[in-house]
């Protein structure tokens, strides 16, 4: 057993693995989720101090005339280039995870055992080792590629460049607590209430005073 109020587990995997599905699952099992990707666009079109920092480093023009973030006009300049790209993380990243900090202790405060932080970048950025627990969903390449060419309408070699950019499974697995396999023959409703109650029997909550 576990002596721990609160884990924070996160959840990865490359594009088009399927850690949204699998985050969907744990959500319908009462389990809050922090899906940092959508988060970092939120704060990125409203904090006025991290607006300031993307204008500094990106200019003007990465806002709209009505204050909108650029989104096109960002990933130009950071696509194949890794030094404005890392500019650009080293802005976000801080960003985000001072907020999710924030998060994970509302979600312990009101009881919760353990939450879920889904993020594609969990092992690249490192930001896995200040999490207790990490997840990571695999799936074959060819299911990959036809998801990913039917949800975002792009060529298959499109999304092999972007897949070709990313850690590779054999590097993220490296570092995983527990694996889910998006795989035919492999149910993930069943893997995830598996975990669920894994994780849940490794928790004792400890006796408030």
């Amino acid at each position: 057993m576990e002596e721990h109020s609160h884990l924070k587990i996160g959840v990865t995997g490359g594009i088009g693995s399927g850690k949204s599905t699998v985050c969907s699952i744990f959500s319908h099992l009462g389990v809050p989720v922090y899906y940092a990707d959508n988060r970092a666009k939120q704060l990125m079109a409203e904090s006025e101090e991290l607006r300031k920092k993307l204008r500094q480093a990106f200019g003007w023009d990465v806002y709209t005339k009505d204050g909108e973030l650029d989104r096109s006009y960002l990933a130009k300049i950071v696509f194949n280039n890794p030094v404005q790209l890392k500019i650009l993380n080293s802005i976000v990243h801080p960003a985000v995870f001072e907020d999710y900090e924030k998060w994970s202790k509302q979600q312990a405060k009101l009881g919760h055992l353990y939450s879920i932080k889904e993020a594609a970048l969990l092992v690249e950025s490192g930001s896995y080792k200040k999490l207790d627990r990490l997840i990571v969903v695999t799936s074959p390449i060819d299911v990959r590629l036809d998801r990913i060419t039917k949800r975002d309408h792009i060529r298959r070699e499109e999304v092999l460049k972007r897949i070709e950019n990313q850690l590779s499974d054999k590097d993220r697995l490296q570092h995983a607590d527990y694996v889910v396999r998006n795989a035919s023959g492999h149910s993930l409703i069943e893997q995830v209430l598996e975990l669920h109650k894994q994780i849940v029997s490794q928790i004792t909550v400890p006796a408030s005073e």
